[in-house]
């Protein structure tokens, strides 16, 4: 796993072997960052599901204005830590080791707003939707930010987005893997 872009490119980064955590491939993260590539200057973003810090090290890297890694994982926040001092990108970089729904108020009550959200759970978990909609709730999003999911049964997270107030502005599919590109309605 390494930085693809920006001015920590080419850093290779840690991660942990744990079942509960698995790093976005390559050619998933390649395919975001092109995506968005006009939309992370100065941003904004929460990577709400963190693992081993490596997307949001990616949005860092690429000129992302500051960065919240939320990550439950005692061992996985440890290798985020060290992912920051490796790429230099501390300074912008906030780590929130808690539950997501935890984190979520930590960052309501501080009013924080993100231009991005990145929300990778673990697949088996089916909490994507439930994320979007506590963070639809606590008011956490920008009016033109947006959510990406990253997940394995997209037909399960379009059925259940349904019921909340958000649009889907684009669908990738890699593999059995798909990114699910969101905004407010």
């Amino acid at each position: 796993m390494r930085v693809i872009s920006g001015t920590a490119r080419g850093t290779k980064l840690n991660s942990i072997n744990d079942v509960t955590t698995r790093p976005t491939l390559d050619r998933v993260k390649e395919s975001l960052f092109s995506i968005l590539q006009f939309e992370i200057q100065d941003s904004i973003i929460l990577d709400l599901f963190a693992g081993s810090g490596a997307i949001a090290i990616e949005f860092l890297s690429r000129g992302a204005r500051k960065a919240y890694l939320c990550e439950k994982n005692h061992l996985a926040t440890k290798m985020i830590y060290q992912n920051l001092n490796k790429t230099r990108l501390t300074s912008k970089a906030v780590m929130i080791g808690k539950d997501y729904k935890k984190a979520l108020e930590i960052l309501k009550q501080e009013a924080i707003k993100f231009d991005l959200i990145y929300i990778d759970p673990p697949y088996q978990a089916d909490i994507a939707v439930d994320s979007v909609q506590k963070i639809l709730e606590a008011n956490l999003l920008k009016e033109k930010g947006r959510f990406i999911i990253e997940t394995d049964d997209e037909k399960r997270e379009l059925l259940e987005l349904e019921k909340l107030n958000v649009k889907v502005d684009d669908i990738r599919k890699y593999g059995r893997v798909s990114l699910i590109f969101l905004s407010k309605k």
